[in-house]
């Protein structure tokens, strides 16, 4: 006969901060990234500072993870929807406290409950124009134009040419780069399962350009600042939004690059499996949605690749049904 087992967390009445710092240092020990540890800190701070005023803690001095619950829950999830910001950043809130209390849960420190996302309307992601990309792809005089524009001009163009995120962007060093047989090596993404994808002809002739010009040691950045130094985030996006309104285009997100990479990729009848490893997707939800977003525009050239064109069904005189 097997022994009864003891749950001991719900024995423990351990302050909820204890519980959150135990749940820090198992992040560390998963090797998650700093980016993601600033995540949970930034969003469990907002977590409590919404808990401390409601009344069922407001005459505690410390507030005790298992006197979390639903309904604790549920006016935390009030509390933000009443603040001005969209429904997509309320469920990005709710997300890091979700693997929180899913975290505690684990442990027994709290009954189970289940953490519900607040129900959004999918938005059509928004892409540059035909008309918008022929003028951030137009090469700068190089004889006349600064380095930061010039090596504006080429970000652009790799974003244009890879889907690569902003982040793994500004962490790829020259020699991730493999001019000769047209590939790079991406270390810094999202999954963090290095990749190598292949760079075009084109965008491989412009790297080879530009390194020309950067020069630098293999282990340096390969898109730097005017000093050589790497680029921040803050830096990057300055930076191309500085370039996109000198060429009168209002929409400035480095994002937007990749949504547009991944809609002219599918409307130029593109393989979405390739499409899912190239952009470094965990699964084909995310390609699915681009699919779903930009149908219509799938409707361009769409006689001339449907298969059922390539083959003939006899002559073609028309029968009449009795």
């Amino acid at each position: 006969m097997s022994k009864i087992k003891m749950r001991k967390g719900k024995n423990e009445n351990l302050a909820m901060d204890k519980v959150f710092e135990r749940f820090l240092k198992h992040c560390r020990s998963k090797n998650l990234s700093e980016q993601t540890i600033e995540y949970y800190e930034e969003n469990y701070d907002q977590f409590k500072n919404i808990l401390v005023k409601m009344a069922d803690f407001q005459k505690q001095d410390t507030i005790l993870i298992k006197d979390i619950n639903p309904q604790i829950f549920e006016n935390y999830r009030l509390g933000l929807l009443e603040r001005d910001i969209s429904h997509k950043t309320v469920n990005s809130y709710i997300r890091a406290v979700r693997a929180f209390l899913y975290y505690a849960m684990r442990l027994d420190y709290l009954d189970d409950f289940k953490v519900q996302l607040i129900k959004t309307e999918k938005k059509i992601k928004i892409t540059y124009t035909d008309s918008e990309l022929e003028r951030l792809l137009e090469k700068p005089d190089i004889n006349q134009c600064s380095f930061s524009e010039y090596r504006n001009w080429v970000i652009v163009n790799w974003l244009m040419g890879t889907g690569n995120r902003a982040r793994t962007l500004r962490n790829i060093k020259i020699e991730d780069i493999d001019l000769s047989d047209g590939y790079v090596t991406l270390r810094k993404v999202k999954n963090k399962k290095q990749q190598v994808i292949p760079l075009s002809k084109k965008l491989n002739k412009i790297i080879m350009e530009y390194l020309n010009y950067r020069e630098g040691e293999k282990d340096d950045y390969l898109f730097c600042t005017i000093y050589g130094d790497k680029l921040s985030q803050e830096a990057l996006k300055s930076a191309i939004y500085r370039y996109n309104t000198r060429r009168n285009v209002d929409k400035t997100s480095t994002h937007l690059f990749r949504h547009t990479f991944a809609k002219l990729w599918i409307k130029n009848g593109g393989d979405i499996f390739r499409l899912q490893k190239i952009l470094g997707h965990k699964s084909m939800d995310m390609v699915r949605e681009y699919v779903n977003m930009f149908g219509e525009d799938l409707k361009e050239n769409f006689e001339e690749f449907n298969p059922i064109n390539q083959f003939k069904n006899g002559n073609n005189e028309s029968i009449k049904m009795r």
